[in-house]
């Protein structure tokens, strides 16, 4: 014979089956924080493809510069139709292309990498060609490493 407790009716869920108030308010915290954790983590592309073309190619000036020195011959970097080129490095040492189509360099820009350690203020400025108005410049006073800037603002 079934007997139940004072306050249990057969064919009803017992009391305790749904989710507090408070349950509920923590799972959409959680939900939230994961959201905008997400949305931090996701950047635009065309940013992204840029900025990473950008710190290459300081790298690989600081890699030419460095085989100027060693060898005692200038090396002077230019923008090419589907890339670039350093004329006066070592064949085969130095990439050629960029990583992106979607690379180009602002003006048709020439960087002398040497042999002197002490070079002059240089700079040039690379531009995502599905997005103009996104731009970064590489660029040196001389002393220090190339670095990436973000370029000034136009003045109208």
């Amino acid at each position: 014979m079934r007997t139940s407790a004072a306050g249990n009716r057969p064919g009803r869920p017992p009391r305790g089956a749904g989710f507090t108030l408070l349950e509920l308010l923590v799972v959409v915290a959680i939900v939230a924080l994961a959201s905008a954790g997400v949305g931090f983590a996701l950047r635009d592309t065309a940013a992204s493809v840029l900025e990473r073309e950008a710190e290459r190619l300081a790298a690989l000036f600081e890699a030419a510069r460095a085989q100027s020195r060693t060898n005692g011959l200038p090396v002077r970097w230019r923008a090419s139709g589907d890339g670039f080129r350093f004329d006066g490095a070592l064949p085969g040492t130095l990439p050629q292309h960029w990583l992106s189509q979607d690379t180009v360099v602002a003006d048709q820009a020439s960087v002398l990498l040497g042999p002197d350690p002490i070079i002059g203020a240089q700079a040039l400025e690379l531009r995502s060609a599905s997005r103009p108005g996104l731009a970064l410049r590489v660029a040196t006073d001389g002393v220090r490493p190339f670095t990436v800037q973000t370029p000034p603002a136009v003045q109208p």
